[in-house]
């Protein structure tokens, strides 16, 4: 549909977040008549989410601002399973008490982008395992595994992909998808609701839902999804140098988060703007002609939107300050990732580089040294073998350590 009625929709194409809907017009006729209910399943591997489940929990953020009740589904019961979509080998089995403990560390992030309570609009937060773990295995199958065919199944991406590798599907992993479509069966029985929504990789799970309402109760629902997010490079959302760029603070600090951001590629910018933060699209529009140097300011404003949305006004305020001390200033901004170490140790500055984040290996870190990427109190390193020495340090007992012209650390002798 070229025109939406619906808030929601419009709002939804306009941030680029929509990639395929089971149908766009009965959804957008619904949409803007009615409160809808709309989920997205996140299964408990870590516990925090990282920027790669961004996309999800801003089409969550999307559907409470246009008037409609956002649902967090945590996997509880089929983290036990594990997705295969996606993925060339089995996941690691979680015990029943880390899946708990990953539970509660995500539901920290959320709090920032939903707002939670008992109103019609308001955000739920519910678990799976509260109906999976007490599912009777023939029952199951008789009343729902009776809906799916192994030749529809064969030709899921995520089965075909482990097959023609000749890599190992197990039993249980392929009950995932017959699951998460249960799951959406019991969504609408439990909380009305009637939309699920996810990245373009878990299409094939939604449609199995939507399938699955269809023959089991007669109901109508929906799915949509958004395209997979992947940076101009063609690298996949989520991932820096150093690892993944997680949203909770206790798993990586406000600063880097907002320097994630920062480093934004230019042909970036925009599109995540509009993905990524609450500005308006008339900002955006002329953020996007920004170009050459001026696009950096686009880039700060990234990353503080960014930032302000995950972790608050204050700690995005504290980010940006800390930034621009230690690039525009003295470089000895507090908040700034600091090695510490004995007076009497002479550090390699590989081993530095490589403990504060800034590569990702000692053969980065060396390859950096080799192209004149590292720096040590604005001083080029040169050798591989280059320690800090105590005549690099200033009074305080401070080194300045730069890697590339974006990152910045420091290394502190106590």
């Amino acid at each position: 549909m070229s025109n939406f009625k619906s808030d929601f929709l419009r709002v939804m194409r306009e941030r680029g977040h929509v990639n395929q809907c089971t149908d766009f017009e009965a959804l957008d006729r619904k949409a803007s008549s009615e409160v809808i209910s709309g989920y997205i399943g996140f299964d408990a591997t870590a516990d925090s989410l990282h920027v790669g489940n961004l996309a999800g929990i801003m089409m969550l953020r999307r559907l409470q601002q246009t008037g409609h009740r956002p649902i967090v589904l945590m996997g509880g019961g089929t983290t036990k399973i594990g997705d295969p979509s996606g993925k060339d080998e089995l996941r690691r089995v979680l015990s029943d008490e880390t899946i708990a403990s990953n539970i509660a560390g995500i539901k920290k992030a959320f709090a920032h982008f939903l707002t939670f309570g008992e109103g019609k609009t308001d955000a739920v937060m519910v678990n799976n395992a509260d109906w999976l773990d007490n599912l009777g295995y023939i029952p199951f199958l008789r009343e729902v595994g009776r809906h799916f065919t192994i030749n529809r199944m064969l030709t899921f991406d995520s089965v075909k992909l482990r097959l023609e590798r000749e890599q190992p599907l197990t039993f249980l992993e392929f009950n995932y998808m017959i699951m998460q479509g249960y799951d959406f069966v019991e969504m609408y029985k439990r909380l009305g609701v009637t939309l699920q929504m996810g990245g373009s990789d878990q299409w094939g799970n939604i449609v199995n839902g939507v399938e699955l309402g269809r023959r089991m109760k007669d109901i109508e629902l929906f799915g949509l999804t958004t395209p997979l997010i992947t940076k101009a490079s063609g690298e996949k959302m989520g991932k820096s140098v150093s690892g993944a760029v997680w949203i909770n603070k206790d798993r990586l600090s406000p600063y880097d988060y907002w320097q994630f951001w920062r480093n934004t590629e230019d042909a970036d910018v925009v599109r995540f703007l509009k993905l990524f933060t609450d500005l308006p699209l008339s900002e955006i529009d002329k953020l996007g002609k920004l170009r050459d140097a001026e696009i950096n300011e686009a880039k700060k404003i990234l990353a503080f939107e960014a930032t302000k949305l995950a972790h608050g006004e204050e700690e995005a305020l504290a980010a940006t300050k800390t930034a621009s001390e230690a690039f525009e200033g003295s470089g000895k901004a507090a908040d700034l990732p600091t090695y510490t170490f004995s007076r009497d140790a002479k550090p390699l500055i590989v081993d530095v580089v490589v403990s504060l984040g800034l590569a990702s290996s000692k053969g980065e870190a060396k390859r950096l040294i080799e192209q004149g990427g590292i720096r040590l109190n604005d001083a080029p390193v040169t050798s591989l073998a280059a320690t800090i020495e105590t005549s690099q340090l200033d009074a305080t007992g401070i080194a300045r350590i730069s890697v590339g012209k974006k990152k910045r650390a420091l290394a502190k002798a106590v």
